[in-house]
């Protein structure tokens, strides 16, 4: 079995962020994906698991950074080109 890499992060406004990432070319899979959640595919074993804040607060007792104010990640992912950046 293949290792798998899930990646979540606190979103406000669900809708509006995979509206978002749809536009620039993401999928999700409806499996793993509802009203608190969705789980966008990046690559064959790659996923964003894009969370409802509330939601993405019930894992953890910390408090959820405002991202306006502080970095909450840095994530990066390789592409072959810059027009494929672009």
């Amino acid at each position: 079995m293949h290792k798998q890499i899930y990646v979540n992060l606190a979103v406000k406004d669900l809708k509006r962020s995979i509206a978002f990432f749809k536009a620039l070319g993401f999928s999700f899979n409806p499996q793993f994906t509802n009203e608190q959640g969705a789980c966008m595919v990046i690559g064959d074993n790659i996923y964003a698991m894009l969370l409802d804040t509330a939601f993405f607060q019930s894992f953890t007792t910390k408090a959820v950074c405002d991202t306006k104010e502080h970095t909450e990640a840095l994530l990066c992912l390789s592409c072959d080109s810059r027009g494929e950046v672009d």
